[in-house]
């Protein structure tokens, strides 16, 4: 039986959460409406990514986002899509070029014999053959979509979170993370869609990978950025992009085995724990998806170091963490219901 950690048990999560350091800023990725989606579901389902639209590898820096003036391509939503249902995921879905897809298509080619990172029809005939839906599909927002309680975005003040919770902050944000795709473009594809209003009719990606087999084993490779999962007989089941620790609290090495796994972790601030941050009361952040852990833990044999979610899956492999790993909520979410005490986790 798989150990579920209980909350209460992760009160001193000693290298994790939030401010993070050595964090670039980023535009909101807000857009105001237009009067039409930027692409249709139709234009999105049979588009091929647009030439030059890898990003070089080696490259770390951010990709841009609507707000910063770029334009998604539609072919790499399509392509973003597809490789998340794969289970190599590309982070959130944004059809901007970035080094978190460029990985994630050389894992895809890697696990599947072919050489190289490129994105030509050998990629995505591979990609269509293991899932032949829609890239698109619609979905009419709920009562249950809109029913609160929202929360104020999270900031750097834990103190603040902790008053005013660290849910989500409206509808719209809670349906860009159900269908892991950026507020910006959900938005640009839905116009005129009011996410206050159930009823409403949205385009959305087609998202919902089958899950994870049994994990036997994860490697976290720093370097990289990325978390990679094993099954049993050693074949590369996952990717994932990853905000793996910083130049001043660093990631351990070697190798750690996982304890368990708490869904819906809380998150303190102790001073005499943690190496970071200058306030000197403990403060206990309940549990949340914009929590600084997000919305699942997956404890590691080293005292406060773990594998968890992230309130901005955008910054995801793009900043630094307190020495954690950190994925996407939905990432994080597939590979905790997939592993069990005693997986071995090796950092590279």
């Amino acid at each position: 039986m798989r150990l579920i950690l209980a909350s209460t048990a992760l009160l001193a999560l000693a290298a994790c959460g939030a401010p993070d350091p050595e964090a670039s800023p980023e535009a909101s990725g807000r857009k105001a409406a237009t009067a039409s989606p930027i692409f249709t579901a139709e234009e999105i389902d049979r588009a091929m990514p647009a030439a030059g639209t890898q990003q070089p590898a080696g490259s770390s820096a951010a990709a841009p986002d609507l707000a910063a003036g770029a334009r998604p391509d539609p072919g790499l939503v399509r392509l973003q899509i597809l490789l998340d249902r794969s289970r190599f995921s590309p982070g959130v879905i944004d059809g901007l070029q970035g080094e978190n897809t460029r990985q994630a298509v050389a894992a895809f080619r890697e696990a599947g014999g072919l050489e190289g990172d490129a994105i030509d029809d050998a990629l995505m005939q591979r990609l269509v053959a293991a899932d032949s839906r829609a890239a698109m599909t619609t979905y009419v927002i709920t009562e249950q979509d809109l029913a609160g309680p929202f929360s104020p975005p999270p900031s750097d003040d834990l103190a603040a979170q902790a008053r005013q919770g660290v849910r989500y902050t409206g509808p719209r944000e809670r349906l860009a993370e159900r269908f892991h795709i950026t507020e910006a473009l959900l938005q640009a594809l839905n116009p005129d869609v009011d996410f206050r209003r159930a009823g409403q009719r949205l385009v959305v990606p087609a998202v919902g990978a089958p899950e994870l087999p049994e994990v036997a084993r994860i490697v976290v490779d720093k370097e990289e950025r990325a978390l990679r999962a094993f099954d049993a007989a050693d074949r590369l089941v996952a990717f994932y992009p990853a905000t793996i620790g910083s130049a001043s609290n660093p990631a351990p090495s070697g190798t750690l085995r996982v304890n368990g796994v708490a869904p819906d972790p809380d998150y303190t601030f102790d001073p005499d724990e943690l190496s970071y941050g200058s306030g000197d009361e403990t403060i206990v952040v309940p549990a949340g998806p914009n929590n600084p852990v997000g919305s699942v833990w997956i404890d590691l044999s080293r005292d406060g170091y773990g594998i968890h979610g992230s309130p901005d899956p955008a910054k995801i492999a793009k900043t630094a963490s307190h020495g954690c790993v950190r994925l996407t909520n939905w990432d994080a979410e597939q590979l905790a219901a997939a592993v069990k005490p005693g997986v071995e986790v090796r950092f590279v």
